[in-house]
C-alpha cells in the first residue's frame, strides 16, 4: 500500500507517475510539477529557505509563464503603457503600485519583499499585506518593470498594476461569500436546536422520536461543518502543513473533535451528548466575530482607498478654448498644459491653475477644513477636492501619481506597512499562546478521562480550546492602530510612519519652527527709519528695492511691496517736509557688480545723483563692512524684531523693521498643548529680537534663537539626553536633519518635499487645532490598545480556569470566544469618533 505524498511547495498530491524532487536541509523533497519545482528550489538556493518554516499557509501551484505572458509583461515596458500608473523620479528612478494576487498569509508577503529587495536595481519595496498592495521604486538602467513582474510571478504569486476598482471587486466578492457561510451557519444553528429544544425541556420522548430529533440534528449542522467552516479547516491545515500552531488550529481541533463525538454518541444511541446545536452556533459566532473584525479592519484602514476612488476616471477636457468647447476624455490621457472645466458638483480630476471662472472649492476630504475654499483666476487647485458652486476652466499642472493626493496615499500606504512595536508583541505573545493552549488541552483530557469518563474530558477539552482562542488578543493593537489613522487622516492628519501613533502618546516636549511654520511667512515692513541727511524717504526706499529686485526671498518682497507711502508706517527721518516728486526729477540711479552674500545681503555699485558708491542692504553686521560703525538708534531698533540697514561708504542711511504675522490659531494651539503637560520650546534661525519677541507674546520660556541646522540638532539631542521624547515641527529644508533626529516629527502645510518626505505626520492644512487634537487622540489611542490588551489578558486568565474545572460548556464557549473579540473591536472603533 503506497502513502500518497504532499508536494513541497503548494501541499497539493503528486501524482504516482512525477518523480520531480528538490533538495530541502540535506533532505530530499517532493514536488508535484515542473513550475513548483523550479520555483522552490529558486527560493533555497536564494537563500530565502526559511519561507518554508515560517509561512502559515502553502503556496498557490506554480506554472512555469508561457513564452505569450512573457511576451505580454515586456508591454508593461513600454513608456505609452507606464504613463498610466508609473512614477517617474529623478537619477532614472521609478516607482509604481502593484496588486499582488496569490498571498495566504503574512511570510508570502516577507517572501516576496525578500526576493525583489535580492534583485539587483530594486531600491525600495512596501508591501502592505492587508491590502496586498506592493509600492516598488527601480533604477530603470538596472532592471525593467517586466522583469520584476517576471520575478513575481517566479515566485508563485503574480502581480499587476493597481486597478482600484478590481481590488474593490475582490473585496465585495469575499464580502459576500462570507455572509453566505454565516447565512448557512445561521440557518444551521437554527434548524438543530430547534431539534435539540425538546430533550432540554422534556425527559420522557420515546426512544424512536428521540433518534428523529438526533439524526435531523446530524443533518442540518451538515451544511455549517463543511461549508460555513471550511476557513477555519483550511487556516488549521495550512497550520499542520507547515508544523506551526495558528488561532484557525484549536477552532478547528474543536469543532471536528465536537463532531466526531457527536456522531459517536449518534451511533451509540445515547441520549444525551450530541452536542450538534453547539457545533452550529460555534461556527455562526465566530464566522459573525471574523465577519465583524475584518469589517471593522476595512473601515478603520481604509483611509488610503477612499483617496484613491476620490479622482474620476472620466473628464471634460476643452478642444476649443476661446469658445470654450469640451469633450469627454479619460483622466489618464491628460497631459501637463491641457485644458479642462470642472462643472459645479464635479470632483477636481489633476493638480491645478484656474484659468478663468469663480467658484468655491470643498476641500474637506483632503484637509478636514469643511469652509469652502474661494477660487478664481490664478489659484491653485487639488485632485480629489469638489467644485460646489459654478464652472471653472482649470489648466493641468499634475496628474496620476504626481498630484498631492497620489503623495498623500503613498505616505499612508507606508504608514499600513509598518508594524509599530506594540503590534508585533502582541501578535509573538498571540502565537505563543496558541501554542501552549494545544498543549495545556492535553493533560486537561487526561485528568478528567481518569476523573470522569471521556465523555465529559472530551466537552471540557473543547470549551478550554475554543474559549481561549486568543482573537481578541491578536486584534487588541492592529484594530486601534487602523481605527486612529483613518481618523486623523479625515480630519487632514496624516500619520506617514507606522510608530508614530505609539511615540506621539509618549511625547513630553514639543518644539517647533519659527518662520513659515509658527509665524506666516510673510514679512512686511513694520517701521522705516530715515539716518540720512541729503536722502528723502523716497529715494531711500528706491535704492533698497533696486539692489532686492529679482529676488524672490520673502525679506525682498516685503521691501519690493514697501510704497513710497509711507503714512501707515511709523517713519522717522531729517527730511520730512520736502516735497517726494523732488526725486523724480533727478538723474536715473544707475547700478552695477551687483554681489549677493547668501544669508547676510546684497551689494552693488551705485551711481545716485551722481555720486559713485558702494552700497548694501542686508543685516546690519554686513552692512556695517561698508558703512562703518552701527548708529545707535540702530541697535535700539535692533531689540524691537528683525532689522535690514541700507548703507554706503558715507555710513548707514536707512533701517527697516519686519515683523512676521503669527498665524492666527498658534496661540489657541500652545495653550491647550500647556494643558496637556507638554513642554514648548521654539528654534528659530531669526535673530534674537524677533524669536524672543515672538516667545513673549506666546508665553514661552524656551526658545534658541539664531540657530543653524547643527545647533537645532544638537538643542533636540539635549533634550533626548534628558529622557524627553520629542516632536519637532517645521517646514524648510533646514528643518530636515532635526526632523529625522526628534523622536516624532510632524511637516506643515506648505512644507518642502524633503521635510515631508522625512516626517512621521503630515498635517493638510494650515490649521494648528489639529496638533493638540492628534496628541490626544495618540493617548486615547493608547488608552484603547490598553484597555484591549487588559481585557484580552483578564479574559483568559478568567476563563482557563473556568474551562479547565469544567464550568463552560461548548457552546458557552463560543459566545464568550466571539463576544470577547467583537468587545475588543468595538472598542477599537470608538477611534473613528472624535
Amino acid at each position: 500500500m503506497s502513502t500518497e505524498k504532499s508536494c513541497f511547495h503548494c501541499g497539493l498530491p503528486v501524482p504516482e507517475n512525477i518523480h520531480l524532487t528538490i533538495i530541502y536541509e540535506q533532505h530530499e523533497e517532493p514536488t508535484c510539477c515542473a513550475g513548483c519545482q523550479a520555483v522552490a528550489q529558486g527560493i533555497i538556493d536564494a537563500g530565502l529557505g526559511n519561507y518554508y518554516k515560517n509561512r502559515t499557509a502553502s503556496s498557490e501551484k506554480a506554472s512555469l509563464p508561457p513564452d505569450e505572458i512573457l511576451a505580454q509583461l515586456k508591454l508593461y515596458d513600454l513608456p505609452e503603457v507606464q504613463a498610466e500608473f508609473v512614477e517617474m523620479l529623478p537619477e532614472n528612478e521609478k516607482e509604481a503600485m502593484l496588486m499582488l494576487s496569490g498571498i495566504t498569509c503574512a511570510a508570502c508577503t516577507w517572501l516576496i519583499e525578500q526576493k525583489l529587495l535580492r534583485k539587483a536595481g530594486i531600491v525600495k519595496v512596501e508591501l502592505n499585506y492587508s491590502t496586498q498592495r506592493a509600492r516598488v521604486r527601480w533604477d530603470d538602467a538596472r532592471v525593467k518593470l517586466s522583469e520584476i513582474l517576471h520575478l513575481v510571478q517566479q515566485t508563485g504569486y503574480t502581480a499587476a498594476p493597481y486597478d482600484a476598482q478590481k481590488q474593490e471587486e475582490q473585496a465585495q466578492k469575499e464580502r459576500k461569500k462570507m455572509l453566505i457561510r454565516i447565512a448557512v451557519a445561521g440557518l444551521a444553528s437554527m434548524q438543530t436546536m430547534m431539534f435539540a429544544l425538546p430533550t432540554y425541556l422534556y425527559q420522557d420522548i420515546e426512544a424512536q422520536y428521540l433518534m428523529i430529533l438526533h439524526w435531523s440534528s446530524f443533518l442540518m449542522v451538515l451544511p455549517a461543518i463543511f461549508y460555513s467552516a471550511q476557513p477555519f479547516f483550511i487556516g488549521a491545515w495550512r497550520d499542520f502543513h507547515n508544523k506551526r500552531t495558528g488561532m484557525d488550529t484549536p477552532i478547528a481541533l474543536a469543532i471536528t473533535l465536537t463532531f466526531i463525538a457527536g456522531i459517536y454518541s449518534l451511533t451509540q444511541h445515547s441520549g444525551s451528548g450530541l452536542y450538534f446545536e453547539s457545533i452550529a452556533m460555534l461556527v455562526l459566532f465566530l464566522l459573525i466575530g471574523r465577519f465583524a473584525e475584518q469589517s471593522a479592519r476595512r473601515k478603520a484602514g481604509d483611509a488610503a482607498e477612499r483617496l484613491v476612488k476620490l479622482v474620476p476616471a472620466f473628464c471634460h477636457k476643452i478642444i476649443d478654448l476661446e469658445k470654450e468647447i469640451s469633450e469627454e476624455a479619460a483622466v489618464v490621457s491628460l497631459k501637463m498644459g491641457d485644458t479642462i472645466v470642472v462643472r459645479a458638483g464635479e470632483i477636481v480630476p489633476v493638480d491645478g491653475v484656474v484659468l478663468r471662472g469663480d467658484s468655491e472649492i470643498n476641500e474637506a476630504m483632503l484637509t478636514g477644513e469643511s469652509v469652502p475654499v474661494v477660487k478664481h483666476s490664478g489659484s491653485h487647485v487639488t485632485a480629489g477636492t469638489l467644485n460646489v458652486a459654478s464652472p471653472l476652466i482649470i489648466q493641468v499642472e499634475q496628474v496620476g501619481n504626481q498630484t498631492r493626493l497620489a503623495h498623500i496615499v503613498k505616505l499612508l500606504d507606508r504608514a499600513l506597512s509598518q508594524k509599530p512595536r506594540l503590534a508585533e508583541l502582541a501578535e509573538k505573545y498571540a502565537a505563543g499562546f496558541t501554542s501552549s493552549l494545544i498543549l495545556m488541552a492535553i493533560p486537561t483530557f487526561a485528568v478528567w478521562w481518569w476523573l470522569a469518563d471521556a465523555q465529559t474530558a472530551l466537552w471540557i477539552t473543547v470549551a478550554l480550546l475554543v474559549i481561549t482562542c486568543p482573537c481578541a488578543l491578536s486584534l487588541a493593537t492592529p484594530a486601534a492602530l487602523a481605527a486612529s489613522t483613518g481618523r486623523l487622516a479625515s480630519e487632514g492628519v496624516l500619520i506617514a510612519r507606522g510608530h508614530a501613533l505609539e511615540t506621539l502618546a509618549q511625547v513630553s516636549d514639543a518644539v517647533f519652527d519659527k518662520t513659515g511654520t509658527l509665524t506666516a511667512g510673510k514679512l512686511s515692513v513694520n517701521q522705516f527709519v530715515n539716518f540720512s541727511g541729503s536722502l528723502k524717504d523716497a529715494q531711500l526706499i528706491e535704492i533698497a528695492q533696486l539692489l532686492e529686485q529679482h529676488s524672490e526671498h520673502p525679506i525682498a518682497k516685503a521691501i519690493l511691496g514697501l510704497g513710497t507711502d509711507l503714512s501707515h508706517l511709523s517713519a522717522t527721518n531729517e527730511a520730512k517736509d520736502a516735497p517726494q516728486s523732488d526725486f523724480f526729477r533727478q538723474p536715473e540711479i544707475q547700478i552695477a557688480q551687483k554681489i549677493n552674500k547668501i544669508g547676510q545681503g546684497i551689494s552693488a555699485q551705485m551711481t545716485v545723483q551722481g555720486d559713485t558708491q558702494i552700497w548694501s542692504i542686508g543685516k546690519p553686521d554686513f552692512v556695517a563692512e561698508i558703512a562703518g560703525m552701527q548708529p545707535e538708534s540702530m541697535r535700539e531698533l535692533a531689540q524691537q524684531g528683525s532689522v535690514i540697514a541700507l548703507g554706503n561708504q558715507n555710513g548707514f542711511q536707512a533701517a527697516f523693521l519686519l515683523r512676521d504675522t503669527i498665524k492666527a490659531d498658534t496661540a489657541e494651539m500652545f495653550q491647550k498643548l500647556s494643558q496637556q503637560n507638554i513642554m514648548l520650546h521654539i528654534l528659530s534661525g531669526d535673530n534674537e529680537a524677533a524669536v524672543s519677541q515672538l516667545a513673549n507674546q506666546l508665553n514661552i520660556a524656551n526658545y534658541c534663537a539664531a540657530a543653524t541646522p547643527e545647533d537645532k540638532l544638537a538643542y533636540v539631542q539635549a533634550l533626548q539626553g534628558q529622557g524627553k521624547r520629542v516632536l519637532m515641527l517645521g517646514d524648510g529644508i533646514n528643518d530636515a536633519p532635526v526632523l529625522a533626529m526628534a523622536d516624532v516629527s510632524v511637516a506643515v502645510a506648505g512644507s518642502a518635499d524633503v521635510a515631508r518626505e522625512g516626517a512621521d505626520v503630515m498635517l493638510l492644512n494650515d490649521d494648528f487645532a489639529a496638533l493638540p487634537l492628534m496628541l490626544a487622540q495618540a493617548a486615547k489611542t493608547q488608552r484603547i490598545i490598553r484597555q484591549n490588551l487588559l481585557w484580552a489578558t483578564a479574559y483568559n486568565l478568567l476563563v482557563v480556569p473556568l474551562a479547565v474545572l469544567g464550568y463552560v460548556t461548548p457552546w458557552i464557549a463560543a459566545i464568550g470566544m466571539s463576544v470577547s473579540s467583537l468587545i475588543v473591536v468595538g472598542n477599537a472603533l470608538r477611534l473613528r469618533k472624535m
